[in-house]
C-alpha cells in the first residue's frame, strides 16, 4: 500500500469510529431525554469530535436519527429466522420465539426507540412506512415463511398458515405497543403468562401435540 493509500485508510478508520461514537451518543441521549429535546451540541459533547464532522457524516439531525434507527430495525426477524432454522417441533419453536421476542420487544431501550418512531411518524409518513417495512414487516414475513414451511411438511394447522403466523406475532406485538404508548402504566406480561398464551395459541392452531 502506498503512503497516500495508508493515510486515506487511517482517515476512513477514524471517520468510521467517529460515526459509531456519534450514533451511540445520540441513541443514549434520544432515549434519555427524547429526540426533540436533544441538541447536536449535546451529542458532540458526549461523543467527542466536532459539529463539522457530525454534519459531514450525517448531514443534519434527521440524518443522525436515521442512522440511529437503522441500528434498531431488527425487531425480531433475525430471531425468527435463527430459531426456525433449528428445525424444532412447532410447540418448542413457538415457545422459544415467544420468550425471545417478548424479551426484545419489552427491552426498555427498544421501547424508547419505538416511542421516537411513533412521534416522528406523525409528520413523516414515508419515514413511518420505511421503518415498518424494515422492521416489523420483516419479522412478519419470516414468521409467515415458518408457518408455510410447516404446512408444506404436512403438519396439520387449524387455519391458513399466514393468518396463524400473524395471530401469533400479534400476541407479542400487542404488549410491545401497549408498553411503548403507556410508558409502563400497564404491567408487562410475565414469562409464565407468555408461556400460557403460547400454549393457548398452540391449542387453537392445532399444534399442541
Amino acid at each position: 500500500m502506498t503512503e497516500a493509500g495508508s493515510t486515506e485508510g487511517l482517515q476512513q478508520e477514524r471517520l468510521d469510529k467517529r460515526r459509531l461514537a456519534f450514533q451511540q451518543a445520540a441513541r443514549e441521549l434520544f432515549i434519555e431525554q427524547g429526540y426533540e429535546r436533544t441538541t447536536l451540541a449535546e451529542v458532540v459533547d458526549r461523543a467527542g469530535g466536532s459539529l463539522a464532522t457530525l454534519y459531514k457524516l450525517f448531514g443534519n439531525k434527521e440524518g443522525l436519527l436515521d442512522a440511529v434507527l437503522a441500528q434498531s430495525r431488527d425487531l425480531g426477524h433475525s430471531v425468527v429466522e435463527r430459531v426456525a432454522a433449528q428445525g424444532l417441533p412447532p410447540a418448542e419453536t413457538l415457545h422459544r420465539l415467544g420468550a425471545e421476542l417478548n424479551a426484545i420487544y419489552l427491552d426498555p431501550p427498544n421501547l424508547s426507540v419505538v416511542r421516537i418512531v411513533i412521534g416522528r411518524s406523525i409528520c413523516d409518513v414515508d419515514f413511518a412506512r420505511s421503518f415498518f417495512d424494515l422492521s416489523q414487516m420483516k419479522a412478519k414475513l419470516a414468521m409467515r415463511a415458518l408457518f408455510r414451511r410447516w404446512a408444506d411438511q404436512g403438519i396439520a394447522l387449524n387455519g391458513d398458515p399466514e393468518m396463524l403466523a400473524d395471530l401469533f406475532l400479534s400476541l407479542l406485538v400487542f404488549d410491545f405497543q401497549i408498553q411503548a404508548v403507556s410508558h409502563g402504566f400497564m404491567a408487562p406480561p410475565t414469562e409464565a403468562q407468555v408461556r400460557e398464551r403460547t400454549d393457548f395459541f398452540l391449542r387453537g392452531a392445532g399444534l399442541a401435540g
